[in-house]
């Protein structure tokens, strides 16, 4: 397959890496020094120039591409850039966009602007906090099958009920499967006897109430609705405070600016506004700082998001959910004690991704910036897994892969040794980044 990415920032450059390995892929940007870097180090075709303009994709010979991928950080160029591509080719074209409204036109429309698919990145932002939100302890989380599987990453403190315990002790669900323990650098797949030990990340997928049990164990304390405060009104903060009121949440959210705080006011019916600085030590103690569960950050400077996150940990907050715009904070933010950063670039990558996957993958989580992935693929007769038990196929695939969940006519199957799987199942698999073209091969 042959795709086109146009911008070489961070999207597209998480996006070129991901695929260079199994695809033909070219990037094309204005900034010739960002495709050097990238050519050096990636096995791609770089273009300096104009995504807009039709030589400059003619120059990457747009014509033979399956997929064109718009992914600079300005909406209207990404817009344009896939109607320019419409013109000579019937390439598959996805874009980025920041703002939802461009998201609510193109919905309106098949193939609007001359684009396939559009990803809306301050939207798939909060979608991700949303779900964060509603899982105690969970550092990410994902939904497969319909929402009949969900997928989702927990860190061992010291004092949770499960540290220092066996995966087969620990285990007590019926319909949870334990797929992997990050520890450090290393990504440990689990077998019955593996100690779950402080400052690991375990990776389960199972059906959502076994999962939701699971986070209320290591967090016992978090039984009921939660207590949430976010913080900026910028999209991503209304859209966030939106999906968490349409849960049956009742947010406040504080936004500093009079005239914004006044139109959030108006749209967000079931969210309290305050106008306010929420870097206010004062202000926060008087809105009882102390019994919120969580803190959402989500202002448009990380260094603003990083403080007032911190700080309202410190004056009582359970937990505190921070955007980070850069990429290479996400680690810092987390080690200097904000418990989830959420990246929209990393979002937003990990949803274009999923449209560049062959083999029928349905849907992709990505893990720790690539380290692993978790996939959803449909069955068909081609499968190594078709109509053979799972302890006699596995053995056809490489190490590194674990089965963690199966959905037959939208209802559970749990995986185990004997299990069958039958064509039109779909299979959710945790995989090794190193495995995964093989994977996709095989399955």
């Amino acid at each position: 397959m042959y795709v086109i990415i146009v911008g070489a920032g961070e999207v597209g450059t998480a996006i070129a890496r991901s695929l260079a390995e199994s695809h033909d892929v070219a990037v094309v940007d204005i900034d010739g020094s960002r495709v050097d870097e990238l050519m050096y180090d990636t096995d791609i075709l770089g273009v300096e120039g104009d995504g807009t303009d039709l030589d400059t994709l003619e120059e990457a010979n747009v014509e033979e591409a399956d997929i064109l991928i718009a992914s600079t950080d300005d909406d209207e160029t990404n817009i344009v850039t896939c109607s320019t591509t419409m013109t000579v080719t019937e390439a598959f074209t996805i874009s980025r966009v920041k703002r939802a409204k461009f998201l609510r036109t193109w919905q309106r429309s098949e193939r609007a602007f001359g684009i396939d698919h559009m990803v809306a990145t301050n939207l798939l932002t909060a979608e991700t906090i949303a779900r964060v939100v509603g899982l105690p302890a969970a550092q990410d989380v994902e939904m497969f099958a319909d929402g009949v599987v969900q997928m989702a990453e927990f860190e061992i403190s010291e004092s949770s009920p499960v540290a220092n315990l066996t995966v087969e002790e620990a285990d007590r669900y019926e319909s949870l499967t334990f797929a992997a323990v990050l520890r450090g650098d290393a990504v440990v797949i689990p077998r019955g006897e593996t100690v779950l030990k402080p400052g690991d990340e375990v990776i389960v997928i199972g059906r959502p109430d076994s999962v939701h049990t699971f986070a209320h164990e290591l967090e016992p304390d978090t039984d009921g609705t939660p207590n949430v405060l976010v913080v900026g009104g910028s999209d991503i903060g209304y859209h966030t405070a939106r999906l968490l009121q349409e849960r049956g949440l009742k947010p406040r959210l504080v936004e500093q600016d009079h005239d914004r705080a006044r139109e959030l006011a108006e749209l967000l019916s079931g969210t309290t506004v305050l106008e306010s600085d929420a870097t206010d030590r004062g202000f926060l103690e008087r809105e009882q700082i102390d019994d919120v569960d969580i803190v959402i950050t989500a202002l448009d400077n990380d260094e603003t998001n990083l403080l007032a996150g911190l700080l309202a940990k410190r004056l009582g907050a359970k937990r505190a959910v921070a955007v980070v715009d850069a990429g290479g904070y996400v680690d810092l933010f987390e080690e200097v004690g904000i418990d989830v950063a959420v990246n929209p670039r990393e979002a937003t990558a990990e949803e274009i991704t999923r449209f560049t996957r062959e083999h029928r993958a349905e849907n992709v989580a990505i893990i720790e910036s690539d380290r692993a992935e978790v996939l959803e693929i449909e069955i068909d007769e081609q499968s190594v897994l078709v109509d053979r038990p799972i302890r006699e196929s596995v053995v056809d695939l490489p190490n590194g892969v674990v089965i963690g969940a199966i959905t037959r006519d939208g209802e559970l199957v749990i995986p185990r040794g004997d299990t069958v799987v039958e064509r039109g199942d779909h299979v959710v698999v945790f995989v090794q980044t190193d495995s995964l073209e093989e994977v996709s091969r095989k399955l």
